[in-house]
């Protein structure tokens, strides 16, 4: 690993509290780029997100992808996460904090519309930073496409039903544009020039022309992470600051969630015998959320400064510190899927 990617974890908490502090001290800077945006996607964060995952849709062998049927486990582990088991255990434990440990803090009004932020967050698998923890954790590019383009098509047709039934309403309104947008700028438009890409460097006979490229990238790929941190927590300086305490009610149900997910998964992945380059982002995928999506639908239901939107907004400023939490844990337990590596090679 580089210096960028050693010490990520010392970077990202460096680039948190500068966005803590340049939100606060010079708000107007951050409202200025907030106000940048179509349908509710922001356009500059959709940019620095665009490159980081750049680099790893260069990786993308559309020729090896033809493999991933002959290994269907790790979809499989992915879509049940995602769609049977994360959206319920995520309703079940806001419904338990919010109305039952946290109740005599919280009036019965907000903590509804907490419940229904992290039910949100719950109900959106995620789309675009997936790409960035499958690469820290050397996942198979290939496959990884595939799993967050099946969860996309599946996203598109079962969110708003779902969302719906968790809420407990028949007429939720999901803001189509927001969803079709961001797939087509954190998923699509990367692809297609990964693709363009890929073709033109496989012209020349040097093998290792594609690696030496996508090495090159690497750094610009954190730095459009260590961006996106600074904006996110720029965003939300204020909210930080002033509620400190409102915001770690809300962390606790989405890190005994996001901690909670990915050990289940994890074990089921090690109990299926999955190759740890399938395992990894398979177990990543389920555990992080489409924030972007989540925030937007719960700014269209129940307003900016509901308690909804806030629960959102939370789920964001815990996603970055806990997933690198989650991908040191996964690289530092490689050597636990040693055996099904073996096993998936002599298969194969």
């Amino acid at each position: 690993m580089g210096l960028f990617e050693r010490y990520l974890s010392v970077w990202v908490a460096g680039c948190i509290a500068v966005g803590v502090l340049l939100g606060y001290v010079a708000p107007g800077i951050f409202e200025v780029v907030a106000g940048l945006e179509i349908a509710h996607v922001n356009l500059v964060v959709a940019v620095f997100i665009w490159v980081m995952i750049y680099p790893m849709m260069v990786q993308v062998d559309f020729t090896a992808m033809r493999d991933v049927g002959s290994r269907p486990k790790g979809l499989v582990l992915t879509l049940i996460v995602n769609w049977l088991i994360k959206p319920f255990t995520m309703a079940a434990l806001g419904w338990l904090f919010f109305k039952v440990v946290f109740a005599p803090w919280i009036d019965p009004k907000t903590a509804t519309e907490y419940i229904a932020g992290v039910i949100l967050l719950g109900v959106a698998p995620c789309t675009a930073m997936v790409f960035v923890w499958s690469q820290l954790t050397r996942g198979d590019p290939n496959y990884t496409l595939v799993q967050v383009s099946v969860n996309d098509v599946i996203m598109v047709f079962a969110f708003a039903p779902l969302a719906a039934l968790l809420l407990g309403v028949t007429d939720i309104s999901v803001p189509w544009e927001t969803l079709l947008l961001s797939v087509v700028l954190y998923v699509v438009l990367p692809l297609g020039a990964g693709m363009i890409t890929r073709s033109r460097l496989t012209r020349a006979a040097d093998p290792l022309r594609i690696d030496r490229f996508v090495g090159r990238l690497k750094p610009f790929s954190v730095v459009g992470l260590l961006a996106t941190v600074v904006l996110l927590f720029g965003f939300q300086a204020e909210k930080i600051i002033t509620s400190p305490e409102v915001i770690a009610l809300i962390a606790v149900p989405l890190l005994i969630q996001t901690y909670g997910i990915f050990a289940l998964a994890y074990v089921a992945a090690k109990s299926m015998r999955l190759p740890h380059n399938i395992a990894a982002p398979a177990c990543l995928i389920g555990t992080s959320n489409f924030f972007e999506l989540a925030v937007a639908v719960a700014i269209s239901l129940f307003g900016l400064n509901s308690g909804a939107a806030l629960a959102t907004v939370v789920g964001v400023l815990v996603e970055v510190p806990v997933m690198l939490s989650l991908v040191a844990v996964v690289n530092r337990t490689r050597h636990w899927f040693d055996v099904a590596d073996e096993g998936a090679r002599e298969e194969g």
